[in-house]
C-alpha cells in the first residue's frame, strides 16, 4: 500500500513537469482499428473536437484496453482535455496467446465503446476531482466496480447496448477464455440482465415522450 501511495505521488508530480515538455495532443487512430474506432466514436458527438490517441500496447495487466487522461491534460479545463485508450495486442485463452485484432468486429466495437465510456466518465469531473478518481481506482476495488459499471452505463445510454451486450457475450460465454478475467467482469462490470433492464427503462421513457 505505502509503495502505491508513494508512486501515486511520484505521478502527481511528474503531471506538471511533464506537461510543461509535451507537444499539443492530437486524435490519432491505427489503421488497423481505423474502422471500429470510427463506429464507436459516432456514439458519442460530445467527445468529437477531444483528442483521444489510440494506442498499442503489448500488455496490459488485468484488461484488454484501457482509458486515460494524458498527463498534459489534467492541467486544462475540460473542453481542452486530451486522453489516450491503450489497446492489448494480446490476450489469453486458456493460457494460449490472441491478437486483439482476431476478435469478432462487433466485440472490438463493444470494448472500444466501454472505454469511450470512461472519456465520457471523465469528462463530468473536475482536473483535481480525477487525480483522485485515479488514486481511488488503484486503491480501492469498491471503486473500481463504481467506476467499471459507470462506463458501461455511459455507452449503454449512448445507444451502444447490442454492441456492449456481444462483448461481454463473448467474454462470458467462451468456454476457453480464463476463468479469472470472466469473474473480474461479473464482479465489476454490469450483467447482460442489468443492461436489458437499462435498455428497457430508456425506452419506457422515450414511449412516454
Amino acid at each position: 500500500m505505502k509503495r502505491k501511495l508513494k508512486l501515486l505521488f511520484l505521478a502527481i508530480t511528474a503531471v506538471f513537469l511533464v506537461a510543461l515538455i509535451l507537444k499539443e495532443p492530437k486524435s490519432s487512430i491505427p489503421k488497423s482499428i481505423e474502422e471500429e474506432a470510427h463506429i464507436a466514436l459516432q456514439y458519442f458527438p460530445s467527445l468529437q473536437d477531444i483528442p483521444i490517441e489510440f494506442k498499442f500496447k503489448k500488455n496490459i495487466e488485468k484488461s484488454v484496453m484501457q482509458a486515460q487522461p494524458t498527463w498534459s491534460g489534467l492541467l486544462k479545463s475540460k473542453s481542452k482535455r486530451s486522453y489516450v485508450i491503450l489497446i492489448s495486442e494480446k490476450f489469453k485463452i486458456s493460457g494460449k496467446e490472441f491478437k486483439t485484432l482476431d476478435v469478432p468486429k462487433d466485440v472490438l466495437i463493444g470494448w472500444i465503446g466501454h472505454e469511450l465510456g470512461h472519456v465520457m466518465d471523465y469528462q463530468e469531473r473536475g482536473n483535481l476531482n480525477l487525480i483522485g478518481f485515479g488514486i481511488r481506482y488503484v486503491l480501492l476495488k469498491e471503486f473500481v466496480k463504481k467506476a467499471e459499471r459507470a462506463a458501461d452505463s455511459f455507452a449503454v445510454s449512448a445507444g451502444m447496448s447490442n454492441y456492449i451486450l456481444t462483448t461481454k457475450r463473448f467474454i462470458l460465454n467462451h468456454s476457453e477464455i480464463d476463468k479469472t478475467y470472466k469473474n473480474r467482469i461479473k464482479q465489476y462490470y454490469l450483467s447482460p440482465d442489468e443492461i436489458m433492464e437499462m435498455v428497457e427503462q430508456q425506452d419506457s421513457i422515450k414511449d412516454k415522450d
